[in-house]
Formats: C-alpha cells, structure tokens, sequence
C-alpha cells in the first residue's frame, strides 16, 4: 500500500506541505514542520517501489561534489569564532570526526532533495548551515585548544555560540536540532538495539586493535561476528536498525580502516562467511554523503600500521585509540 501511494501521490505530496498529512497520517504533529516534512518524505522513500528509489537517487547523483576547505594548522589563523556561524571542526582522516561529517552530508542531501518539495535538488542544506574546519592533527593551531575546545580533540561543533563535542553526542545533537529525515528511530525495541550498538562500539574497535597486535584469528573474529549477528536482528533492511541510522554512521569509519587493514596485517577478509556484513558493506557504499569522506584505504593503512606497532599491547583501550588517530 506505502509502495503504492509513493507511486502514484509522491508528486502531491512533494507540491506543498499541506498534503504531506494525506501520505503520513501517523507524522508526529508536535514536531516544527520542517521536521515533519522530513520525516514523511523519508518514509514515503523507505517503503516506496523500486522504481520510485531509482528515481529520488538519480537525483542524488547530480549533486555536485563539495569543494574541501584546506587544513589549517599551527600557521593558520583562526575563523570568526562565535559569530553566529555554525562550524564543525573536524579531520579528513579521524574516523570520529568523518562520524559527524557523515551525517552533515546525509541531512543536507535530503535537505536539497526535499525542502522545496520538488524533484529539484538546489544547492541548499547542511552543507551550508555547518561549515567545515579541518585541523591538522599533528600540527594543530594553539588557537583550537585555548579558543575553541580545551580538550584539543576533534569532532567538535560550533552552534549557537556554544562548542560540544564527542562523536556520538554529536550524532544525536545534529539529527534532533537540524532539518533532515531523523536517523533515529521511533519504534521501542529499536530505540534498545540502538543504544546497546553505541555502546558497544568502543568496545568494537579495542578488541580488533587488540587482536590486530596478536596472534589470534579467534579474537579477530569475534567482533566481527557480533556485528554479523546484530545486522541479522531486522529483517526490514540491510542495515543495523533495518533501515539506515546513527548507528550505522557509527560503525562505517571504522568498518572502512579495518577491513583493508587486517586484509593488509592478517591475510584476513571480514567479509568471509558473513553475508550480512557483505550486504551492509555493499549498500553503505552507495550512500553518497558516506562516500564523499572515504579516503584511499592504501592512506589509511599507511596511517594506521604507522601508529599501531608503536602502542604496547597492555596499553589501555582510550590509549590505543588516542595513538591511533590522535583525534
């Protein structure tokens, strides 16, 4: 029935707000109607034909690539800090920070895709509201830490003249405070299963770090098949919740270091017997607000086993983490 109603009435339902109620009856009419909007078209998209995807992604593909700031380091001066702008100071090679870059591009590809309620994609959305701010990590600007965020780590996010950060946090904070299809989900057992999937993802990344540095095929696998157990939970979709989430931001970075470095370290293939994992690479893949932060696995691997063999293996978890990418 949704596929059916996304077939015939998407186009009524794209020429004005007010008939946005007829395709999603069960909106939440409490939230601002930007949000609204949103969030019926993202549906309207989930459940709708194949016909109908093909279509709203071709529009995806004709979104120009963003031109990246250069990075500024110990030499740069610092932006207008604190005048209305909203920044987020990151890093092209920080997993934690491409995290929270993932999702400034997925919202605003929306955004440009949905918000004049037309087939037209303008150049528009988040990519224009949160300005990025590459820092380099080895050369930082004193600026950043006396100025900006004490803690001298990125992510960190500039908004209403105030600075938060930690990756996670700031998932949540971009998808509840900025327009765009919310990435977190609504359904109870799922709002569960998130939470126990962000918690976990630390502990994700300490036990292949670990197992990278030993000898055990066994401890590498392990994490790995938690992952492919937990993509087997929802059979509504090929990722984590079923459909795409903050919780699939979470893993990506570290899903794209990991699998070419232990191909690299261990002659080992993540992917070997886990489908779902194979599936859930393959559809990450084409998401194109995920694609525009990957880097070259070859640079990644090269920055990785620079670090690695460097950190003892008895070293605290944050330790290896903090070594690794220094974010």
């Amino acid at each position: 029935m949704a596929a059916l109603i996304v077939s015939h009435k998407l186009s009524s339902c794209l020429t004005s707000p007010q008939d946005l109620s007829k395709c999603c009856p069960s909106i939440n009419s409490t939230r601002p109607p930007s949000f609204q909007a949103f969030s019926c078209l993202h549906r309207l998209y989930r459940f709708s034909s194949k016909k109908t995807r093909a279509r709203i992604t071709a529009m995806a593909s004709g979104i120009v690539q963003e031109i990246l700031p250069p990075v500024l380091d110990s030499t740069s001066d610092p932006p207008s800090l604190f005048d209305g702008t909203t920044r987020l100071y990151t890093s092209y090679i920080c997993p934690y920070a491409q995290r929270v870059w993932i999702i400034r591009n997925y919202k605003s590809f929306l955004a440009e895709c949905f918000f004049t309620y037309s087939y037209f994609c303008e150049e528009q959305g988040l990519q224009d509201k949160i300005k990025l701010v590459p820092i380099d990590l080895q050369n930082r600007p004193a600026w950043y830490k006396e100025k900006v965020y004490p803690t001298n780590k990125v992510p960190s996010l500039e908004h209403n003249n105030e600075i938060k950060g930690e990756s996670l946090d700031l998932l949540k904070y971009i998808d509840s405070h900025f327009e765009g299809p919310m990435l977190f989900p609504e359904d109870p057992a799922k709002i569960e299963f998130a939470e126990e999937l962000l918690t976990y993802t630390d502990t994700f990344s300490g036990a292949v770090i670990t197992s990278l540095k030993g000898d055990s095929e066994k401890e590498l696998s392990a994490p790995f098949d938690y992952l492919e157990t937990a993509l087997s939970k929802f059979d509504d979709g090929h990722f984590f919740l079923g459909q795409f989430s903050l919780v699939d931001i979470a893993y990506a970075p570290f899903i794209e270091r990991f699998q070419p470095l232990a191909l690299d370290l261990k002659k080992y293939d993540i992917t070997t017997g886990r489908p779902k994992l194979v599936s859930w690479i393959e559809e990450i893949n084409k998401i194109e607000a995920y694609k525009q932060t990957k880097r070259d696995p070859h640079e990644l691997i090269s920055i990785l086993k620079k670090h690695l063999f460097v950190i003892p293996l008895h070293c605290t978890f944050e330790i290896n983490l903090n070594s690794l990418y220094s974010c």
